[in-house]
């Protein structure tokens, strides 16, 4: 076998049940992917995005489930070997993905202030409008199982919210255009040892802003090490924050916003109160 066919043939046989089983699972759990959907699988370079990929591609290659996928990676600048690295495991993998060139770095660069938000969105908005241009109805995106946990405590900490990032979202801004996260349910450390057991090597953050303009990869580093030294107490600790996710107990929240309208304490108060003295007059 060739080593792409090597790679494809463990997802489906070693890593079936903490890869492979967590993929399909979100998938149906929810309703990631429809009957005819055209998926745009957006690939940064990293792990995560490889291995969705051929994700993609080993479900495509064995369901009868009618539907399409492209793959792109886009390039907003980066330095030559990091390209050079990025090409190099297309191949490897036998990964047929088109690649996209944007100034976005450079952009991000020359207006200051806060680079990495501003590259963040115009990230997110150049990849609707390749979505567009394909005829894609879907977005993909690599976050896993860590990324929405580590996401919530850092909106805790740093951001005083909780919030998280979903496994679907609606575009505001482009018609007709959903955002998924296929691997929603799948763990960090399996991939790390899906691409061990392989003996492959990804970029990991190509970001030129993240060493030097903001603290956003530490932050998240930080967090990340704060949930291990937390899971060695209890092993629970990172399944509990991700079902917690989904157990959310507006009754005795201080207030929350729903469908972009903010409901604060005395409100929140007010009605609960109104609905228990009509229930006690019953």
């Amino acid at each position: 076998m060739d080593k792409y066919q090597l790679v494809e043939r463990s997802i489906i046989t070693t890593y079936r049940k903490k890869i492979w089983g967590p993929f399909i699972r979100a998938l149906k759990m929810y309703q990631l992917l429809e009957e005819n959907d055209h998926i745009l699988v957006c690939m940064s370079g990293g792990k995560d995005s490889f291995l969705l990929a051929k994700l993609f591609e080993e479900l495509h290659k064995h369901s009868d489930f009618p539907f399409k996928f492209t793959c792109l990676v886009m390039d907003p600048g980066y330095k030559k070997e990091v390209r050079e690295k990025i090409e190099f495991n297309l191949q490897l993998l036998n990964v047929k993905a088109e690649i996209v060139n944007s100034d976005i770095f450079a952009i991000a660069d020359l207006k200051g202030g806060k680079p990495c938000f501003l590259c963040a969105r115009m990230r997110r908005g150049f990849l609707y409008k390749q979505a567009e241009r394909l005829k894609c109805n879907k977005i993909a995106l690599g976050h896993h199982f860590d990324d929405a946990i580590e996401t919530l405590l850092m909106g805790m900490f740093y951001n005083g919210k909780i919030q998280t990032m979903p496994p679907k979202l609606v575009s505001d801004n482009y018609k007709g255009l959903e955002l998924i996260r296929p691997l929603y349910l799948v763990h960090e450390q399996d991939i790390i040892n899906w691409v061990k057991y392989n003996e492959l090597t990804f970029i990991n953050c190509a970001c030129k802003f993240s060493d030097s303009s903001n603290n956003f990869d530490s932050k998240r580093k930080e967090v990340k090490e704060l949930i291990k030294e937390l899971k060695k107490v209890n092993p629970l600790i990172p399944n509990n924050l991700f079902e917690s996710m989904s157990n959310i107990n507006l009754d005795t929240m201080l207030g929350y916003s729903y469908e972009r309208t903010y409901y604060d304490f005395k409100t929140i108060y007010e009605k609960r109160k109104k609905k228990c003295l009509e229930e006690q007059s019953h």
